[in-house]
């Protein structure tokens, strides 16, 4: 699996910004959470409906 394949941008959600599954989880916000300390297992509680490989491909996508 390619990782972006999780990433996706889509003009209709969130403002075409690169999102997660096509769901409303900006990549930029995954990323902030991690920036500010938050653990993937932390956001994955705070989160249900993401996975761990979406968070992997955030970094991923972000590198």
């Amino acid at each position: 699996m390619r990782t972006h394949d999780r990433i996706t941008i889509d003009p209709n959600i969130c403002h075409g910004k690169p999102c997660i599954r096509g769901m409303r989880y900006p990549v930029e916000n995954v990323l902030e959470r991690l920036a500010s300390g938050m653990t993937i297992d932390d956001i994955l509680h705070d989160y249900a409906d993401l996975e761990r490989d979406d968070i992997l491909a955030t970094l991923a996508y972000a590198a």
